[in-house]
């Protein structure tokens, strides 16, 4: 049974920081690319971040590159999305996700951490 637990989500002031992790079990972690999402209350769920299997390559939305960095223990099934410069618009339930490295689509997600920014 695959399981993904988001952790480290909170209320925070706008520039502070959180780290958020998601630990992995029940699947070949280092063969999955994994994935941070979010949503915010009464829009669609949005793509933040990924990282490649071993970490060699990450993506980042547009409007989170600069503050957040992806990235991944494959020793310890983890990872990590750590938050700087955080403003208010970062506010959403953030999720992480993982999926095979040829497909294209998320196969598991996490049950979601709350990430509040108050201004």
């Amino acid at each position: 049974q695959v399981q993904l637990v988001e952790s480290g989500g909170g209320l925070v002031q706008a520039g502070g920081s959180l780290r958020l992790s998601c630990a992995a079990s029940g699947l070949p972690f280092s063969s999955y690319v994994m994935g941070w999402f979010r949503q915010a209350p009464g829009k669609e769920r949005k793509f933040v971040a990924a990282i490649t299997l071993r970490g060699e390559s990450t993506y980042d939305a547009d409007s989170v590159k600069g503050r957040f960095t992806i990235t991944r223990d494959n020793a310890k099934n983890v990872v990590y999305l750590q938050m700087n410069s955080l403003k208010p618009e970062d506010t959403a339930v953030y999720y992480c996700a993982a999926r095979p490295m040829m497909r294209a689509d998320y196969l598991y997600w996490g049950q979601g951490t709350q990430v509040t920014v108050s201004s």
